[in-house]
């Protein structure tokens, strides 16, 4: 079953269950394919690579409004953001723990031979192919910094 099918099914549910949080965050993961659909270029399906981006841009997206919110003091709009955050990211693959990543990142550095700081470029490639929809871009680099310096 394809993420949209799941998602318009989901809407349903929430709406019959007047669940007000839950359905921001569907309706926004069912706008940004769409969008994605419709996009110049696009082909009419979207493959489940487009999707997690798609997902993974929206959560980013709340991420750092929730941050910028939470500054001003503004707990009632960082409190929408954090609930549509988690109901988008309940639609992701499940997130590589810290420790995962910086496992998977050594064996990595290993196979590509990277040596220095010099050699992120080619190690932050092969990673962000391997892991994508898996690990944060963030982190990913932090832990790549940290074992090559």
């Amino acid at each position: 079953m394809s993420l949209e099918t799941t998602i318009n099914q989901d809407i349903k549910q929430a709406m019959l269950a007047k669940n007000e949080a839950k359905l921001r965050g569907l309706r926004a993961i069912k706008s940004a394919l769409l969008l994605a659909k419709t996009e110049k270029g696009a082909s009419e399906d979207i493959t489940e690579e487009t999707e997690i981006k798609v997902l993974q841009k929206l959560v980013k997206q709340r991420k750092e409004s929730a941050d910028i919110y939470q500054a001003q003091n503004r707990p009632d709009l960082y409190q929408v953001e954090k609930e549509e955050m988690d109901v988008i990211e309940a639609y992701l693959p499940k997130q590589m723990s810290r420790d995962e990543v910086e496992a998977f990142l050594k064996d990595l550095i290993s196979r590509v031979g990277a040596t220095s700081v010099k050699d992120m470029g080619k190690v932050m490639g092969a990673a962000n192919k391997e892991l994508a929809g898996k690990a944060d871009g963030k982190t990913i680099s932090e832990v790549v910094k940290q074992l090559l310096a």
